[in-house]
């Protein structure tokens, strides 16, 4: 204990320290607490807490990370800090914080102005040096001029593919673009080779935590799920998406409910591909990173169907950080978000985790494993076939949980297609009325 009392004593008489990225920060005056809620798996965690060290090393803040093992938890354990008045110096928020604000994601808050800092005078006393930071980024976190948050990364919808296995049973590896047609041929020539009990896919038709592919198919059959004032979804068009699935699961690419069920396809740790049950899974960009380490097979990356006809996929910024209005350390909060966020050694540990970083020197520290480079690749092809994000549904910690009781209500054979997209559409004009 003595020894790092004196290690931080030494720290707080230096003026000026050098981040493991070579950035110069001057020190803090004294030892100063932060706490950060963030969410992660296991390896994020770790490799986030030696870039914690890091910083801790250098300036003399303590930073007191308080992560949750997936988003759910993240934010039901945020609610309770925030109602009882004990919510952490930074908050860490997912990526849509600046196109519908805070109160579509925590209920209790009118708005991101109400509680979270504006950054906007950190930036200018350069304790947030945003010089470097991408555009983009810094639009994403900027709400009537004010920056209230900068995203650490930036991810792409992708999907997943185990090519070790592929391999192994003589299947043909997939192109990284392929149109419907393509795709299902594929699904069929993997289908032929694959041992009983495997499929080809996970059932990401719907997940507890996530629609996204109901709104890409959607947004490919031109019957988007909301524009930002309206949605066009159709009763023909979800009925036809819940066929889709059904004609897949009726073919034997994707597992039967009753298997299907087994795994909650939330990360890596709780993966039907990971297990060894599935060929495909969706995700992000990023999320290669954490599926790759969880085996030793050879995982790679592909678009989703026809995205090079359609221009389909979309930029998503990932993990918001924004400083707590009543936070007591905002200066300390802020330079440790602009650490995380642009110093490149952070990146030399964390890899493309949580996605690609938005600053050159950070992207050129990220890209030096075999897994991200994988993912840089990929971003160099999906990145031109990419169009504006539509906005999320509204009240969309209601929609994902909403949409899979149904879809996996049909999947069951409990209610017909046409029953359950006519539930679809009442769940939806009950969150937008």
């Amino acid at each position: 204990m003595r020894k790092v009392m004196l290690v931080l004593a030494v720290l707080i008489l230096t003026s000026t320290v050098v981040f493991a990225g070579g950035t110069k920060q001057e020190a803090a005056p004294g030892v100063s607490a932060i706490r950060w809620s963030f969410w992660g798996s296991e390896t994020r965690i770790k490799n986030t807490q030696l870039a914690i060290d890091i910083f801790t090393q250098a300036t003399g803040i303590i930073v007191a990370a308080e992560p949750a093992p997936g988003t759910n938890e993240h934010f039901d354990k945020f609610r309770t800090q925030l109602a009882g008045g004990n919510a952490p110096d930074i908050i860490q928020l997912g990526g849509d914080f600046a196109s519908f604000g805070l109160k579509d994601q925590l209920t209790t808050c009118p708005g991101v102005e109400d509680f979270f800092l504006d950054l906007t005078p950190y930036t200018k006393s350069g304790v947030l040096d945003i010089s470097k930071v991408d555009t983009v980024a810094i639009q994403e976190g900027t709400r009537d001029g004010k920056l209230y948050a900068l995203p650490v990364a930036g991810n792409m919808p992708a999907l997943l593919y185990n090519k070790a296995l592929l391999q192994r049973i003589g299947a043909p590896l997939p192109k990284v673009s392929m149109t419907w047609a393509e795709w299902e041929t594929w699904l069929d020539q993997v289908k032929a080779k694959l041992p009983s009990g495997t499929y080809v896919l996970t059932d990401f038709g719907s997940t507890a935590s996530g629609s996204s592919f109901f709104g890409y198919w959607q947004g490919q059959n031109k019957t988007p799920q909301w524009d930002g004032t309206k949605t066009q979804l159709t009763l023909a068009s979800v009925q036809a998406y819940f066929d889709l699935w059904a004609k897949w699961r009726t073919a034997g690419y994707v597992p039967p409910a009753s298997v299907a069920a087994d795994y909650a396809e939330t990360n890596e740790s709780s993966s039907s591909m990971i297990a060894g049950k599935t060929v495909v899974t969706m995700g992000w960009t990023n999320t290669l990173v954490n599926y790759q380490a969880a085996t030793r097979d050879e995982l790679d990356l592909i678009e989703l169907p026809n995205a090079a006809v359609s221009n389909g996929l979309w930029g998503q910024m990932s993990q918001m950080m924004a400083v707590n209005k009543k936070s007591k350390n905002p200066e300390a909060a802020a330079k440790f978000i602009g650490y995380r966020v642009t110093d490149p050694g952070v990146w030399k540990i964390m890899g493309a985790d949580p996605g690609t970083p938005f600053t050159p020197d950070a992207r050129a520290a990220a890209a030096t494993s075999d897994t991200a480079k994988k993912i840089t690749a990929y971003l160099d092809v999906a990145g031109k076939h990419a169009s504006p994000r539509n906005p999320n549904m509204p009240g969309d910690a209601e929609w994902n949980p909403g949409l899979f009781l149904i879809y996996q209500n049909v999947a069951y054979g409990r209610v017909t297609p046409a029953a359950g997209a006519q539930q679809v559409l009442d769940l939806v004009a009950r969150l937008t009325r």
